[in-house]
Order: C-alpha cells, then sequence, then structure tokens
C-alpha cells in the first residue's frame, strides 16, 4: 500500500498539474470505490469546479476545489491517479475519468477496489466517519520529541503496532516504519513503554530521516505504486531491511531476521537493534 512518500510525490505532481484546472465532464466506473457520496452525486459535485490546491494528509490525497468542497482520495493497495490525454485508452479498471480544461484527464484507477473516493467538506467527512481522524504529521512542526515520546511512554504495545497507528502518527507504513526503526537502533518488536529515553529521541530523528529520503527518491515501487506520470519510484533500490529477510544487514553484516507483528510481516538486525 503506498504510504506517505508515495502519496507526497503524487500530491507534489499533482499540483503541478492540476491547480487552477476547471473540471469540465466526469465519468465513473465501479460504485463501490465511492465511499461517500453515490458516484453520481460526486460527477455532480465536480463538474464545473475548479481544483484549488492538492493537498495530503497521511496517505491521503486532498484535492480542494472553489466549490469550497474537497475530493478525497485514499490509493488503497493497487490505486493509482494518473494525468493522461483524453485519447489514451482507460485502464480495465478505471472508476473515475475527470476531464480538465486543457484536454488532459485525470483518472483514478484500482484493479482489487480497496481504494476509495469521498467528496464533502472534510469537517462534515470526519463527523459521518466517511474520514478518519488521523495523528500528527510527522513531516510537520507538530511532529515534536515531546509528542512522540509521550504517545509511546503511554501504551504497552510494540513499537511496530504503535508506529503503524494512523491516529498516533499519520502516514507511516509497514516499509517505513521497519527502515525508521532500524535507523534507529530500535527493534520492532520492543514494548514502547520500556524504550529509553534516548531511543525516544532517535525514533523522533529517524522517521522524518527515512520519509523524507524516500520522497527524493520518488517513493518505494516493489508491485503497483506509479506516480501520476505512471513511472516507478526508485527507493527500493536504497532500502536497508524492508523486503531484505536472511540478507546480511548493510550496516553490520548480521543476518536480517523476519518476524511477524500483528499480522505484518517485520524485518530487523538483531545485530544493530538489541
Amino acid at each position: 500500500m503506498p504510504e506517505l512518500p508515495e502519496v507526497e510525490t503524487i500530491r507534489r505532481d499533482l499540483s503541478a498539474a492540476v491547480e487552477g484546472r476547471r473540471i469540465i465532464a466526469a465519468a465513473t466506473g465501479h460504485p463501490s470505490v465511492f465511499r461517500f457520496p453515490s458516484p453520481e452525486a460526486v460527477v455532480a459535485g465536480i463538474v464545473g469546479s475548479t481544483v484549488v490546491t492538492v493537498g495530503r494528509r497521511g496517505k491521503y490525497l486532498v484535492i480542494s476545489l472553489d466549490s469550497g468542497d474537497d475530493l478525497v482520495v485514499h490509493l488503497g493497495m493497487t490505486g493509482h491517479l494518473l494525468v493522461c490525454e483524453t485519447t489514451a485508452t482507460p485502464a480495465l479498471h478505471t472508476h473515475l475519468r475527470a476531464t480538465l480544461d486543457d484536454g488532459r484527464e485525470l483518472r483514478f484507477d484500482d484493479a482489487r477496489r480497496f481504494g476509495r473516493i469521498i467528496l464533502g467538506e472534510q469537517a462534515n467527512l470526519r463527523a459521518i466517519g466517511a474520514l478518519p481522524r488521523l495523528g500528527v504529521e510527522p513531516l510537520s512542526g507538530d511532529f515534536t520529541v515531546e509528542h512522540v515520546a509521550g504517545q509511546l511512554r503511554r501504551t504497552t504495545r510494540t513499537v511496530k503496532a504503535a508506529l503503524l497507528d494512523q491516529s498516533v502518527i499519520a502516514g507511516l507504513g509497514n516499509i517505513y516504519v521497519d527502515e525508521a526503526c532500524h535507523l534507529a537502533g530500535v527493534r520492532p518488536t520492543r514494548r514502547c513503554h520500556r524504550l529509553r529515553a534516548t531511543e525516544r529521541v532517535a525514533l523522533h530523528q529517524a522517521i522524518p530521516a527515512v520519509l523524507t529520503k524516500a520522497i527524493g527518491n520518488r517513493g518505494t515501487s516493489f508491485d503497483d505504486y506509479r506516480d501520476v506520470w505512471n513511472a516507478k519510484g526508485s527507493n527500493q533500490e536504497t532500502l536497508q531491511v524492508y523486503g531484505r529477510a536472511g540478507e546480511p544487514c548493510l550496516r553490520c553484516g548480521v543476518v536480517l531476521r523476519r518476524t511477524v507483528l500483528g499480522g505484518r510481516t517485520t524485518v530487523f538486525c538483531s545485530g544493530c537493534q538489541r
């Protein structure tokens, strides 16, 4: 599933491509990806509107319209947001086509249909449960060591489980939690309330570091992730632990170990992460 760096890469590309553009027509595909409101209501709500800004909240893309509504998109596991010419053949699983006034289309396709499209004012969407309440943004000024320490001190969960909780920190997923824990030298199986103060500080520093590096590499592409122009990212070439179980640690040479935490595959180094 695309995580914060992948979604931020798409956000930056979309910002340059669609801000200031008017949506002059729209068509929908399978209705299950339209979580709120209905596909017909989404079409009626976006046609005639102009894109003001493209933002991001955690793993959600937020396309703000001059109508006051936000078109919110979650990519799920296999979703893609693409900007292409109207003459380009749509993918088999294209569920939204929004024609722009410059002759191009913004398209959302999703083969497994775990993604979602939501339209409305964010406050109302949160009130009705269509949009979850998310934690602090790890690349914002609100992501302080005090906030991180406070969140970790008050739970007995494993570090991996706590960092994956979107209500604690928005945007982290399996890839970047494993990478941040390795960079910080903290084993993801550790219980949060047992972390030393220095370890909490190390995690606070490591999380934005691995996210910033991944954004610079335009995200991690293993299977499905592509950017707005249907190109892969390159961050998979620099990963230290994720997807490398059984291989030597690039830092100390110890063979990386694999375990499962909360149903999620987790890779760590027993040498670097004691």
